[in-house]
């Protein structure tokens, strides 16, 4: 009873979150970023597609066990069941045979993007110990940005008490900008902290 009560609030929050930065993009941020990249079209302006979380842990070639608690911290974050990755190929330094379960990733879209975005913005990475702002340098060419994180524990949804391993992420958002300038706009107007040049 008390489960179903919890993912009943989860997908409400993830509601709000939507309609709120959603909304806010669609009202405020569309007609800002129109004006600001000299756009005609409303259907010009850059938007978010797909948020691909990723994580992989070099423990899990001796205790496939571990990866476990890596689906599930990643789940409880993304509020999305995570799948678990294999490898593409053996690597005999590293003891890697071919097919190996090596990690778990997440791909987020429509409702449960946008609320993962706006907890990442304005409760995750403000925990971040001596943050100084993103560096503007993960873009790809193509207006999608990249960067990683170092720990898990900066999300409110893990509880650090059971935390029995310390792991870092990657987090890739795909936007359908033209090009970097774009994305990094599309961004800022969200309110990624880019560090000042």
């Amino acid at each position: 009873m008390a489960k179903e009560k919890s993912a009943e609030s989860a997908k409400t929050t993830e509601r709000d979150c939507k309609i709120q930065l959603y909304e806010r993009y669609r009202s405020e941020m569309i007609p800002a970023l129109m004006k600001e990249l000299g756009l005609k079209s409303r259907m010009q302006v850059p938007g978010l597609k797909k948020i691909v979380i990723n994580v992989c842990t070099s423990e899990a070639v001796k205790n496939p066990k571990v990866l476990n608690n890596a689906v599930d911290e990643l789940t409880a974050i993304t509020g999305q069941k995570a799948v678990i990755t294999k490898s593409k190929k053996s690597i005999s330094n590293f003891k890697l045979r071919e097919n190996m379960p090596i990690g778990a990733m997440v791909t987020l879209r429509k409702e449960r993007m946008w609320a993962f975005i706006e907890r990442l913005i304005h409760l995750s990475l403000p925990r971040v110990r001596d943050f100084r702002g993103l560096n503007a340098r993960g873009f790809d060419g193509r207006g999608n940005y990249n960067m990683g994180l170092k720990e898990q524990i900066i999300f409110p949804e893990i509880d650090y008490d059971r935390v029995d391993l310390v792991r870092g992420m990657n987090i890739t958002i795909c936007t359908s900008a033209a090009n970097d300038n774009q994305g990094r706009a599309l961004l800022e107007a969200l309110g990624m902290p880019f560090r000042k040049r």
